[in-house]
């Protein structure tokens, strides 16, 4: 009788996949890099779609780049007529991700150029998925809720746009900014699982199309993008608790996890959760919810100081612990908060892809 192994599963973590010059992590330092940027300085900086021109051309763009980009994503915005169509025949209770995964085929079906492979080309599909998967998601949350998707509106940016096809209410200018820096804190995060995803089927040649499908099922998992859903469920579940502290011990001690602390590449606070938790306090204040900010901030300390005890310092809160709580300040539904990611990492995903296929490189190797 075969005798059965229990081995952790840890998939590809630590094993040299690939070169890119795509992004770096220096996990031990907390470093993250995007074309030689810092992410502290792009995101004090820089917009998400001067961003997504950087990781797509490998420069930051000029006053009149940025411009004529700004021009092509909202001109790329519209999406077919019958994606609309098909929404509304999908059960209201559809998961999103599941309606985002199942979309981006049909966008695929629509693109004149699909079977043009040169970079060019691929970069001008970068920037039609770039635009039109925000308007994907907020046309799902309208839909299932028996309201009409609402039209892009060009006076706004890309982040505030997605708030008003989302809500039907212009956002404040603050919230449009936070959203803007979520996206750009999200946007790339070299051999995650969903990129590995995306370069692993281009590498057969498929479209982008293809990679970016399964880069999407990928990020849905628990381990991977779909954590910022389980923290907001946590901290929902833990609104009434009195002690905090105590309910931490007892989760590591029956060996659970606290969702959103600790992460595979860094050993230490993830450089993304810093701006996050500044966002969460000032969101708590403006719109009256400091409690779930404060919440927040009482799971991190107690776990913490489990962590230290039991010699495990180097668990901090990664990016997924404070971007719940700010996603569920402007009014995002936790079941929205992992398609507001791929939204995100649509940027990085496809830099990816054109670098998988046009076989660029950089010397120092990207670890999974």
């Amino acid at each position: 009788m075969m005798e059965t192994v229990n081995v952790k599963n840890i998939g590809l973590r630590g094993v040299t996949v690939a070169d890119t010059k795509v992004s770096f992590i220096d996990g031990k330092e907390g470093v993250l890099v995007y074309r030689g940027y810092r992410i502290e300085d792009l995101a004090r900086n820089a917009t998400f779609p001067e961003v997504a021109y950087l990781l797509l051309h490998e420069i930051l763009p000029d006053t009149k780049q940025l411009s004529y980009f700004n021009e092509r994503l909202q001109k790329a915005s519209e999406i077919p007529a019958y994606l609309y169509e098909t929404l509304k025949h999908y059960p209201v209770d559809a998961n999103p991700m599941d309606v985002l995964q199942a979309g981006v085929p049909l966008l695929a079906m629509a693109d004149p150029e699909l079977s043009d492979d040169t970079r060019e080309a691929n970069v001008r599909k970068a920037v039609r998925l770039i635009a039109r998967l925000p308007v994907l998601v907020a046309a799902w949350h309208r839909i299932r809720q028996g309201l009409e998707p609402l039209p892009a509106d060009n006076s706004l940016s890309h982040a505030a746009n997605f708030l008003w096809q989302l809500h039907g209410v212009k956002p404040s200018e603050k919230m449009a900014h936070i959203l803007d820096t979520c996206l750009v804190l999200h946007a790339d995060h070299t051999f995650n699982a969903s990129t590995f995803s995306c370069r692993q089927v281009v590498s057969s040649r498929a479209h982008i199309y293809a990679g970016v499908t399964a880069g999407i099922g990928a990020l849905s998992g628990s381990l991977h993008g779909g954590a910022n859903a389980l923290v907001m469920k946590m901290l929902l579940s833990l609104k009434e608790e009195k002690d905090i502290a105590g309910w931490v011990k007892k989760q590591l001690e029956s060996g659970e996890r606290i969702m959103g602390m600790g992460h595979a590449v860094y050993k230490t606070m993830d450089p993304r959760a810093k701006f996050l938790k500044e966002m969460a306090l000032s969101l708590g204040k403006e719109t009256g919810q400091e409690k779930l900010v404060d919440l927040s901030m009482q799971i991190e300390q107690a776990a913490l100081a489990e962590f230290e005890k039991r010699g495990k310092t180097e668990i901090k809160p990664n990016v997924d612990f404070y971007s719940a709580s700010v996603y569920h300040l402007l009014g995002i539904p936790s079941d929205l908060m992992t398609p507001i990611f791929a939204i995100s990492r649509i940027a990085g995903w496809t830099a990816h892809i054109i670098e998988e296929k046009t076989g660029e490189a950089q010397v120092k190797p990207a670890l999974y």
